[in-house]
């Protein structure tokens, strides 16, 4: 047995469907890990398009189509193939529904969240909100709806998003992202020994947690695991 817990630093946008569909395997990983009850996940930020600004006809097909200067008709076929892979994951991706935001905020809130251990919680219906519900992530009211479902209350809620609150932490984890290497998410670090990138298998977040945990003793160094296909989103795109 280990003498602490072992912590799971996870880097996502909540604008990236493999960071969902990453968030559902290794939670699948977990359920199936004999010390899961000795684990910790905190969830670090990270931006795809940090300098993404929204425009009425925006929409997530004309977008992938634009930006990677293909028709329509590719860009169908490839949220297609992503809603597929994220239902083999047990999730409803509805990308004609989702609404192109920043997610700055939505960072921001996400860290508020994590002082109260809210983080996991509210990162689950963030991306929720996105995928699934089609909401505007980026929206005040939304943001404040959200929080409060959790459990955040509306006054810290709202002292957040009316100032410039937890903007400093949210760049602290981009940096760290930067310092590390990390070009694209979701990107799994466990107890700073060993790293994953892209939303891979069950069975690949389950070795890793098996072998972190048997070794015991933990490095500051961590070697990043390239055995498997990534399958992530990076400023250029998802994989």
């Amino acid at each position: 047995m280990m003498n602490n817990t072992m912590k799971i630093q996870i880097w996502s946008d909540i604008m990236c469907p493999f960071c969902y569909i990453g968030k559902r395997r290794i939670e699948s990983a977990l359920a199936n890990f004999p010390y899961k009850d000795s684990v910790s996940i905190e969830w670090k930020s990270f931006q795809l398009d940090p300098n993404f600004k929204a425009s009425e006809d925006d929409n997530v097909v004309n977008h992938l189509a634009k930006k990677y200067r293909k028709d329509i008709a590719w860009a169908e076929e490839m949220t297609a193939n992503v809603t597929q892979t994220a239902k083999s994951a047990g999730l409803d991706f509805n990308f004609d529904k989702a609404i192109m935001a920043n997610s700055f905020n939505a960072h921001r809130l996400l860290h508020l969240a994590k002082k109260y251990n809210l983080g996991d919680a509210l990162k689950e219906q963030l991306l929720k909100a996105y995928f699934t519900d089609g909401k505007n992530v980026n929206d005040l009211d939304t943001l404040s709806e959200l929080g409060e479902a959790v459990g955040l209350s509306k006054d810290a809620i709202e002292n957040v998003l009316h100032s410039d609150a937890f903007s400093e932490a949210v760049e602290k984890d981009i940096d760290m992202a930067q310092q590390i290497g990390i070009q694209g998410v979701p990107f799994f670090v466990f107890d700073n020994k060993y790293a994953i990138s892209g939303a891979q298998a069950e069975e690949t977040f389950l070795q890793a947690l098996e072998k972190t945990w048997e070794e015991g003793n933990f490095e500051k160094e961590f070697i990043l695991d390239t055995n498997s296909k990534d399958a992530s989103c990076g400023t250029d795109g998802c994989d």
